[in-house]
């Protein structure tokens, strides 16, 4: 039984062992010859606007949440439609119309947020 297991699964293993090994690897060597003298351009404020070392209580405003949930609902909408692309000849008439529901009560949600300007940015 050892020999089959070995046969059948020792490239697996191999490949396993050197990936943690070059894993492990650099990652010691990224803690050791990182430089850790971060500049002013890194420490000032990138995207959100924010200093990055603040009190982690401040408030802000609520369309950073907003974007947030936007893109995950749109992002999800993606994920569900490459299965569905994928099984649309197994699934008929049903499968297609359903997804067709689906996606026009998402256009419906997006046309929502539109009008009420959560896109805008002021």
């Amino acid at each position: 039984m050892p020999a089959e297991f070995l046969n059948n699964y020792l490239t697996i293993i191999i490949f396993l062992v050197i990936a943690l090994i070059l894993s492990f690897g650099f990652l010691i060597l990224n803690f050791a010859f990182s430089p850790n003298n971060p500049d002013p351009e890194k420490l000032s404020a990138y995207e959100c606007g924010f200093e990055p070392f603040n009190d982690s209580r401040m408030e802000f405003d609520i369309r950073f949440y907003l974007v947030a949930i936007l893109f995950i609902i749109f992002d999800l909408e993606i994920a569900f439609l490459f299965p569905w692309a994928i099984t649309l000849g197994n699934i008929g008439y049903f499968g297609f119309f359903s997804m067709m529901l689906f996606l026009s009560i998402l256009t419906i949600g997006f046309i929502y947020e539109w009008k009420k300007g959560a896109l805008d940015w002021e």
